[in-house]
């Protein structure tokens, strides 16, 4: 299965009824095997769109804090095993650690991670600091008109969203607001976790001086990855959680909610927005 998959649909339209082609996003499974010391364990099983896997994998391992730099990998692959069924097998990656055998009793449940953001708690603050979090001391700031430009950036640059209407979205931005890289995928943390994947291949994690973008709403997942990844100003189209503006608090990551127009709702940090220059009356002579 591909990022976006055909189908036959039926088009009501008040009393009137037609056949036409549609696209829908393509959700699938995609379990992440980790090998160190010689033994392989699978840590979690998510719902995601099929694209940037491996980026993905190299998310989630770091925002977990199983891995710190991209020297901690050995090698990404695909699951080809001959016991497997061939469509299965691009649905399974597993991951060869460099380092000694990580703490992988947190994941012994084998769990299954949905494409809507997971479990939280308030504990959850507590242990990322454990697993390295700090407070960003990043001094990047901004215009609040950059921000305004920001949501339609994003949404230009989301190619399976204009076939399928059924993707979330995760941009990054440079403090100028042009545009490091776009993700996309059914769920919004997954599309953050490709991000910081693909930062971490190349050497740019943390991500200091940007911004993140995310469609739909900040949740608490999305400003855990925000603060494990260093990233100072998170911003949303929707509205954060209670728990999300807490962290972000606590974090000291600039927190934007409702992005819409040139309206925008300032949750967290707001000394990295900048105050506008009052406007000059020209007067009529």
């Amino acid at each position: 299965m591909g990022r976006s998959v055909g189908t036959e649909i039926t088009v009501l339209d008040g009393d009137q009824r037609s056949n036409k082609h549609d696209e829908l996003v393509g959700e699938e499974p995609l379990e992440i095997r980790v090998t160190s010391d010689g033994r392989t364990e699978t840590l979690a099983v998510t719902m995601r769109t099929p694209g940037n896997d491996f980026e993905l994998t190299a998310g989630f391992l770091y925002n977990e804090g199983i891995v710190r730099s991209r020297d901690d990998f050995g090698r990404i692959t695909y699951c080809f095993d001959r016991q497997i069924e061939p469509e299965q097998r691009y649905n399974i990656v597993t991951v060869e650690l460099r380092t000694a055998a990580a703490d992988l009793s947190r994941f012994e449940r084998h769990f299954v991670t949905s494409s809507a953001c997971g479990v939280c708690g308030r504990a959850q603050l507590d242990s990322l600091r454990a697993l390295g979090a700090a407070s960003l001391d990043d001094d990047v700031a901004i215009a609040p008109r950059l921000l305004y430009e920001l949501p339609q950036k994003m949404r230009d640059a989301q190619r399976v969203f204009a076939a399928t209407g059924g993707l979330h979205a995760a941009a990054l931005f440079d403090e100028a607001g042009a545009t490091i890289g776009v993700r996309e995928d059914i769920g919004r943390h997954n599309a953050v976790d490709k991000l910081v994947g693909w930062a971490l291949f190349n050497g740019r994690v943390p991500l200091r001086r940007c911004i993140l973008m995310v469609s739909g709403r900040a949740g608490y997942e999305i400003l855990q990855k925000s603060a494990m990844a260093g990233i100072p100003i998170v911003c949303s189209v929707s509205a954060p959680s209670s728990l999300a503006v807490e962290l972000a608090r606590q974090f000291h990551i600039t927190l934007v909610g409702f992005v819409r127009g040139e309206h925008a709702n300032v949750y967290a940090a707001g000394d990295r927005i900048m105050e506008e220059p009052p406007k000059t009356r020209v007067s009529a002579d």
